[in-house]
């Protein structure tokens, strides 16, 4: 995803968006759309098999959320896609939750012990993630953003450093400690 290079497409729409144009935000979906695809499916890639949420339903229920949002203090593409990604994060959390509650009996589909060992399993990694990343939050909030931005929206490094505010080299080392600090928060957790 390149770095917004001021599409006035894009920047327009969501300054009419940030006064209170709702129909901003219906304008500018499509316009975005493919890249919300893409976003949604790189998420879903890291899922692995057995997950039943599909890149559309994502996109969509991202989609849904931002609607619902009242007014945004987003003032460029990339911070438009690092909110996405955010509310994507959300969406796969509530959806492990949900699956998580649900695990015994619920669809009714026959699936061999393998594949529920590894669905199971892929539920708690989501779970594991997303509340080893709150932890972080509440001890560095600009680090917690960092992975967001770059694991959750795929940003790059130069991304992230325009989204945040900060240099490259203040992103790189918010990158390298927070997955250190991940990696040892989770222990042999996440895959």
């Amino acid at each position: 995803m390149p770095v917004d290079s001021g599409d006035p497409n894009v920047t327009n729409l969501l300054a009419e968006w940030r006064r209170g144009d709702q129909a901003a935000l219906e304008r500018l979906i499509p316009i975005v759309y493919q890249e919300l695809r893409r976003v949604a499916s790189a998420r879903l890639r890291n899922e692995g098999v057995g997950h039943t949420l599909q890149t559309t339903a994502l996109v969509h229920e991202a989609y849904l959320r931002l609607v619902g949002l009242e007014r945004m203090t987003l003032a460029n593409r990339t911070h438009f896609f690092a909110m996405a990604a955010r509310l994507m994060r959300e969406i796969l959390v509530d959806h492990a939750r949900r699956k998580q509650a649900l695990k015994r009996g619920g669809g009714m589909t026959v699936l061999s012990l393998g594949d529920i060992a590894g669905a199971e399993k892929r539920v708690l990694e989501v779970l594991a993630v997303d509340e080893a990343l709150t932890e972080l939050a509440s001890l560095d909030e600009r680090v917690a953003r960092v992975v967001e931005l770059r694991f959750f929206a795929g940003l790059s490094i130069a991304e992230t450093s325009d989204a945040l505010g900060v240099s490259t080299a203040t992103v790189e080392r918010d990158w390298t400690m927070a997955k250190a600090w991940l990696l040892q928060r989770l222990g042999g957790v996440a895959g």
